[in-house]
């Protein structure tokens, strides 16, 4: 552990929260304006959070508001510290990279708040900057360690290829990826996600997590991707321009989401749209290792169209034979009909899930848009589900969903 924060850090942390409340946004959007002037350190982010007023920006600036509001208290941050040291093994952040954010969100922090922004506060700030790197530093390095010495393991980015490529809806398709290396992979967490790195037709690197949707193995990993219409081009590149042979690069599966090793309790998998990947993942290690394991699959889509992987699913549940598989559409169609194409028309509600799952002692996974995951990580939270029962991943910066 690092060394412990000076008693005057302390309290000129907790004496700036007002003026982080009020002026939190503003210092991220320059940290960041800052920061990737430096073209090596842009490189390393994914973009399609970033930008005026992106969320990635409202996001940073909530989490050191939450910092320093919990500057006493830093066991309260340490489920978020777990996130962002696996989301750093993600993009291949490293212990050099450090002082870039240092030195920008001291400057912004400087530049935003003017003559308030004293040299006791910024070095008060410069420490616990560095206190709370240090521990994401060593939590990564541990990952590493880890991640390096299993069998298939490799830290960094590693050549894949796509060696085939399913259509499962009108929206979603498959891509199975073995590494161009020959060797073997890493056994991932089911429910997990993958860190690529593509290069679009028009020459751009992007970056972006997708979850695995299948149970861990040593040979090749699976991920399903939604095509979006709107963005940076990842998904419709994967689903318009990339074909068997296409060579990706991605680092080792990472994530704080996932099904333990010795599950005990019954598990609810609760997913909306595209949401349902890390949960096939999941159902999919249920039904070949813990047959006692009582299993609730409960998916929302919109349609038939949209609803992928369906006939997999059931057939696990079958063999599984104690996993009982529920579909909702919020949107069907002509030809779809509650009984025949899914199970219930509208959304999975929490009266719904008290009724028809082991409510009160199951452990509930969630993975959907951000509407889906507010409505029900609140209202499981509100209900009476303690926190430890929840288990959620979302894609992207959290801020709107811790609050609510």
């Amino acid at each position: 552990m690092p060394k412990p924060l000076s008693a005057q850090t302390i309290q000129l942390v907790k004496q700036s929260v007002p003026a982080l409340a009020a002026n939190g946004a503003d210092i991220t959007r320059r940290m960041y304006s800052l920061l990737f002037q430096d073209d090596h350190i842009r490189e390393l982010f994914n973009h399609a959070n970033q930008g005026e007023g992106g969320s990635q920006v409202k996001a940073l600036a909530a989490a050191i508001l939450a910092y320093a509001q919990n500057i006493e208290n830093l066991s309260a941050l340490l489920p978020v510290v777990e996130r962002i040291a696996h989301k750093h093994i993600g993009y291949h952040i490293l212990p050099e990279h450090y002082p870039y954010v240092a030195n920008a969100l001291l400057a912004a922090i400087k530049d935003v708040l003017g003559d308030a922004a004293t040299n006791e506060l910024l070095e008060a700030w410069g420490e616990a900057y560095w206190f709370l790197a240090d521990i994401l530093k060593e939590r990564e390095a541990d990952i590493r360690s880890q991640l390096e010495s299993q069998q298939g393991g490799w830290t960094g980015w590693r050549a894949f290829r796509i060696e085939k490529k399913t259509r499962e809806s009108s929206v979603v398709t498959s891509f199975v990826l073995r590494p161009v290396d020959g060797g073997l992979v890493a056994r991932h967490k089911p429910g997990q996600y993958l860190t690529v790195r593509l290069t679009l037709s028009d020459g751009r690197t992007v970056k972006r997590n997708y979850s695995l949707s299948n149970a861990p193995n040593e040979n090749a990993y699976r991920i399903s991707v939604k095509r979006e219409s709107t963005g940076q081009g990842a998904s419709r590149y994967l689903h318009d321009a990339a074909e068997v042979g296409t060579i990706l690069e991605a680092t080792p599966p990472a994530g704080d989401f996932y099904l333990p090793d010795e599950p005990q309790n019954p598990v609810v998998l609760l997913s909306g749209g595209v949401g349902f990947t890390p949960m096939v993942s999941i159902l999919e290690t249920i039904a070949s290792e813990y047959p006692e394991i009582e299993t609730h699959f409960v998916h929302g889509a919109l349609n038939g169209q949209t609803h992928a992987m369906d006939r997999h699913v059931r057939t696990l549940a079958s063999q599984h034979g104690r996993a009982t598989v529920k579909t909702f559409y919020s949107e069907p169609l002509g030809e779809d009909a509650a009984g025949y194409s899914h199970d219930h028309d509208g959304f999975i509600t929490v009266p719904w899930l008290e009724n028809n799952t082991p409510f009160d002692s199951a452990d509930f996974y969630l993975c959907g848009p951000k509407p889906f995951l507010a409505a029900l990580v609140g209202g499981l939270t509100k209900a009476g589900i303690p926190s430890n029962r929840i288990h959620y991943e979302f894609f992207g910066p959290t801020e709107d969903l811790l609050a609510a």
